[in-house]
């Protein structure tokens, strides 16, 4: 057996979240990315414990960030959007700002998966990034729904456990 595989088996079961969007114009009704984000983790095997949506706004974005840090019923967060390169995106600043250790994986294999089967050259745009802030891992994807489902699928629900597995060995 693989190293990776037992490290899975290893893993926790349940792994309870906060899915945050950023976004100055979605609701709940119009947020179909993060509702999309809750039903996945939810179908999966994960707990949403919190959802918010918050104003594309680099200091709103940390103290959420640094809220969840403390709060012990957050193991994982889950962003969408803010994550492109026009002047109100900030959630990649925040972000990395914040994070004790980043996992820079996550971001190329995200453009990587986008470019090769979803948006082409145009993922060279996708400011995508994964880390942990303590003992909480965070991953922030862009907001569309399809990065949101690729992001999902291909590489945060195979893996959620597993970070959080190597997250919490001592």
């Amino acid at each position: 057996m693989r190293s990776v595989d037992e490290h899975r088996m290893e893993a926790p079961d349940e792994v309870s979240c906060l899915v945050i969007t950023v976004s100055d114009t979605r609701t709940e009704e119009t947020d179909t990315s993060g509702q999309l984000i809750q039903e996945l983790l939810r179908d999966n095997g994960y707990r949403v414990a919190r959802y918010v949506i918050v104003k594309d706004d680099y200091d709103g974005i940390r103290q959420l960030l640094r809220e969840a840090a403390s709060d012990r019923d957050i193991e994982a967060v889950l962003l969408s959007g803010g994550t492109g390169i026009a002047p109100r995106d900030t959630t990649y600043e925040a972000v990395r700002s914040l994070l004790n250790k980043e996992m820079p994986g996550f971001g190329e294999i995200f453009r990587y998966l986008s470019f090769t089967e979803d948006i082409g050259s145009a993922a060279i745009l996708s400011r995508a990034i994964a880390g942990t802030i303590g003992s909480m891992a965070v991953f922030s994807m862009p907001g569309s729904q399809g990065a949101v489902k690729l992001a999902m699928e291909r590489i945060i629900l195979p893996e959620l456990r597993h970070v959080m597995r190597e997250i919490y060995k001592k």
